[in-house]
């Protein structure tokens, strides 16, 4: 067996590089995936490839299969999917997800690999983690049939849990983002879209994505009395301001945190895996491809990354393509 592969290293804050890793034999219970795809999301990764993560939180933002500690040199990411090249027999040749970092090969216990059903492409898989987010989300969110909700925020997470809700009976329904082009995905996503001064209020829910105090502060404008906003976004080492006098008190108003770390407390009997499997099954929506903008070889990530951070690249998730891929 071919014992190396290439993966991609955050070697300081902002610089990376693509390094020569060996790969351990596969025991009995492992598997060697070759991987096909694997998603950069543009939030939490380009906050880890600036040095954002606040020294509090090293332990709590390690993904599963990380290495080295942050701020760097760390070897991090969440969204692989690839093909079971070695491995027990009810998975050599299937096509899994793992939440593993971006390399070309890598070997991994069985249990970390999830089968892709076969109603979902290798390449719309890569959302799976952002899904599972949602997933857990709308466990934590508890919306009910009928509710006025708003999604402020469209990023991969924002658009992510907008595309769910749109699954929901009699919901009133906006995704709020203050860049327009963001319309288009709603649009194909087959939910409505408002700027922040255009969006309607009176929400019986309103979920935070856009990782913005103005986003954060108009949540809580939209909420009627009440009204709960479900804060999902990651700041990192910011601190922020959050409007917490004029009507706040009087309007009762409730502002919960929901993170993919732990499974909902509302759903206390699934497990992780549950969880995953659900959002994998939910990706046989062909309408999630909106979700991915862009698309680039392995091989470009060192440059990838920079532009992702700074924004000269505009994106949701982008996708990373490897040399087997279809």
């Amino acid at each position: 067996m071919n014992r190396s592969a290439r993966a991609f290293w955050l070697r300081a804050p902002g610089a990376g590089e693509i390094r020569e890793v060996a790969l351990p034999e596969p025991g009995e219970g492992d598997v060697l995936v070759r991987s096909l795809y694997s998603g950069v999301s543009r939030g939490t990764e380009t906050l880890v490839f600036r040095g954002g993560v606040p020294e509090s939180q090293h332990a709590a933002m390690r993904a599963p299969f990380q290495e080295g500690d942050f701020p760097a040199p760390v070897k991090y990411g969440y969204l692989s999917v690839g093909v079971v090249e070695q491995g027990p027999d009810a998975l050599a040749g299937r096509t899994v997800f793992c939440l593993y970092p971006h390399q070309t090969r890598y070997v991994v216990p069985a249990s970390a690999v999830t089968v892709v059903p076969d109603a979902v492409p290798a390449a719309r898989a890569v959302l799976a983690g952002t899904v599972e987010t949602a997933v857990n989300a709308l466990w934590d969110a508890a919306p009910l049939v009928g509710d006025r909700i708003a999604v402020v925020g469209g990023g991969m997470v924002g658009c992510s849990v907008a595309a769910l809700l749109a699954r929901f009976p009699g919901v009133r329904l906006q995704l709020v983002d203050a860049d327009p082009s963001r319309a288009e995905v709603a649009k194909a996503l087959g939910v409505a879209f408002a700027s922040p001064e255009h969006a309607l209020g009176d929400c019986d829910l309103v979920v935070h994505a856009s990782a913005s105090e103005q986003g954060l502060a108009r949540s809580l404008e939209l909420l009627r009395p009440e009204g709960t906003v479900l804060e999902l976004s990651w700041y990192g080492d910011r601190r922020v301001a959050v409007p917490l006098g004029e009507a706040f008190h009087s309007r009762r108003l409730v502002i919960r945190s929901s993170q993919v770390g732990t499974v909902s407390p509302a759903r206390a009997g699934r497990s992780y895996a549950d969880r995953l499997a659900l959002a994998l099954d939910l990706l046989a929506d062909p309408a999630l491809d909106a979700l991915v903008t862009g698309e680039s070889p392995f091989e470009e990530l060192p440059e990838l990354l920079p532009k992702l951070a700074s924004g000269r690249i505009p994106a949701l998730c982008h996708r990373i393509r490897y040399p087997d891929a279809p």
